[in-house]
C-alpha cells in the first residue's frame, strides 16, 4: 500500500457538490452490475446533502479523491456514505476518512458510529469489520440485504 501523505483533508463546501457526485458515481459504478441497479448514493441530491450533512473530503493534486458523509445523532454519528475514487482505492484513504469520523464522534461526546451497506458489497463489509465495526442486523431490501453495522468507541 502506498502512503497517503500526498492527501490533504478538508470540510466540503456547497461548491463541491458536482465533484462529490462525480466521485460517488465513479466509486459505486462497479456495484451496478452486482445488484442490477444504481446504489442509492448514486441517486442522492448532493446540493441538498451538503446543506444537511457534514462532509470530510480527501484531496490529492487539487482533486477530490474521497469523502465521508456523516450526521450527528443523539449519542452516535451516522455514516451516510464513504466513497473513494477508483484510481485512489487501496491506499488507505477510506480508513483515514473513517478515522476522521471517529475523531468527530469523540469530539461530539458520542461513543458509537453506525452505518449500513449492501450485503452484496462484500469488500465493504470486510473493510468495516477490519476497522472494528460489527454487524448489528441484516434486513431484506430491494431484492438484496441491507447490513447494519456499528462500532463502539472506548469511553
Amino acid at each position: 500500500m502506498s502512503v497517503v501523505s500526498s492527501i490533504e483533508f478538508r470540510s466540503a463546501t456547497p461548491a463541491d457538490a458536482a465533484a462529490i457526485k462525480a466521485v460517488v458515481h465513479a466509486a459505486y459504478a462497479k456495484w451496478v452490475p452486482v445488484i442490477g441497479r444504481e446504489p442509492l448514493p448514486m441517486r442522492a441530491d448532493y446540493d441538498k446533502a451538503l446543506d444537511e450533512h457534514d462532509f470530510e473530503l480527501a484531496i490529492e493534486g487539487g482533486r477530490i479523491v474521497g469523502l465521508i458523509e456523516t450526521m450527528a445523532h443523539d449519542g452516535h454519528i451516522w455514516i451516510e456514505n464513504v466513497a473513494v475514487a477508483p484510481e485512489a482505492q487501496g491506499r488507505g484513504i477510506g480508513r483515514k476518512l473513517l478515522d476522521s469520523a471517529e475523531r468527530k464522534a469523540v469530539e461530539a461526546g458520542c461513543r458509537e458510529l453506525r452505518l449500513l451497506t449492501n450485503g452484496a458489497f462484500e469488500a465493504n463489509v470486510r473493510l468495516y469489520r477490519k476497522h472494528g465495526y460489527a454487524v448489528d442486523r441484516e434486513e431484506p431490501f430491494m431484492n438484496g440485504t441491507t447490513v447494519y453495522m456499528s462500532k463502539r468507541l472506548a469511553p
